[in-house]
């Protein structure tokens, strides 16, 4: 059984041949934060994720969430050559179609489930162990190198030949929407656009665009296997992907901790090939890394509509981490030449 399709979903899968015929199973998936999601079960055994972005003309959207199926595509196309790294495969991807078509993608479903659902059933020597792979596969994405820095879907206008300039444009848009939403921050935005000023030179020690996936939370971490043998089996939701420092990773992987502590991870990221010495200039630009993602979260409770108690969580823990951050930026950028 199955729902009737939506005309962009049907016209999707019409691109590739799929018929409604051809369908044994569609059904709305929750868990994502912006862009719609479905999958699709076809006959012949197939299972596929279909990704639509939300209706509406995007006027509640944040500035960089322009064009974000275009980003998720780019993501999948440049890991799908990486060996030992798990992501779904783009069946098809309508990006540029004239209106009313709607942009969509097709991808294969990976096996397993989110990380933070199964989490508490893990071993600590298996939650050892899976962290050290994840370490691996995200060094194995970040030697992955683009052709300029930033968005792929140039939200702010052409792409930026250096990694500062890429990133001041990504925290000007951010506090621009801050105070176009009128968000609640723990300090002003004309301070916090001297904050990130202050500390910019250090950003060109950024030189090869990485590919970075930077929403690596656990919901977006699939784990399959039974107990003691699970694996990572799926790195899914690329969309906020973007070309930069590869640092700019370990914010969602550590996002209210630090990841100079999880030992595990690093060890598996340095097997890997993966970069991980903590000197003063590192440590600065993860802070200012972690000033973006904390004010992403920060000002996205508007026009997401977030319900009292979603606005007091993230308050309490991205505001106070967004405080401490800033902090952190401005005694480093006190002691920088």
């Amino acid at each position: 059984m199955h729902q009737s399709l939506d005309l962009p979903v049907a016209d999707a899968l019409a691109a590739v041949s799929v018929t409604v015929d051809d369908v044994v199973e569609c059904t709305p998936l929750t868990g994502g934060t912006y862009n719609a999601l479905l999958r699709v079960v076809l006959r012949d055994g197939r299972r596929w994720i279909v990704k639509c972005p939300p209706s509406g003309d995007g006027a509640s959207a944040l500035a960089y969430e322009h064009d974000l199926l275009r980003a998720e595509s780019v993501y999948y196309r440049a890991a799908a050559g990486t060996p030992q790294v798990p992501v779904p495969r783009l069946v098809h991807a309508a990006l540029d179609g004239d209106p009313p078509m709607v942009p969509c993608l097709v991808m294969t479903e990976c096996p397993g489930s989110p990380w933070h659902q199964v989490d508490a059933q893990l071993e600590p020597s298996e939650r050892t162990r899976l962290r050290g792979e994840l370490g691996g596969i995200v060094a194995r994405l970040h030697a992955t190198t683009g052709d300029a820095f930033g968005y792929p879907a140039l939200p702010f206008g052409p792409a930026a030949a250096t990694w500062r300039e890429a990133f001041t444009d990504m925290t000007r848009a951010v506090l621009d929407d801050a105070q176009r939403y009128d968000a609640q921050l723990p300090r002003p935005v004309a301070d916090l656009r001297k904050v990130f000023a202050s500390a910019a030179g250090v950003l060109d020690e950024v030189t090869r665009p990485a590919l970075v996936h930077f929403d690596l939370w656990q919901g977006n971490l699939l784990i399959d296997g039974e107990p003691g043998a699970r694996t990572i089996s799926g790195v899914i939701d690329g969309e906020r992907m973007f070309w930069g420092d590869p640092v700019a990773e370990f914010v969602s992987l550590s996002l209210f901790d630090d990841i100079e502590r999880d030992t595990d991870f690093l060890t598996g990221y340095a097997q890997a090939g993966g970069q991980a010495e903590f000197t003063d200039s590192v440590r600065l630009r993860l802070n200012l890394y972690r000033c973006y993602l904390y004010l992403i979260m920060l000002v996205e409770t508007v026009p997401r509509g977030y319900s009292r108690e979603q606005r007091a969580w993230t308050w309490r823990h991205a505001g106070s981490s967004l405080t401490k951050a800033v902090g952190a930026v401005e005694e480093a950028a006190k002691s920088s030449p």
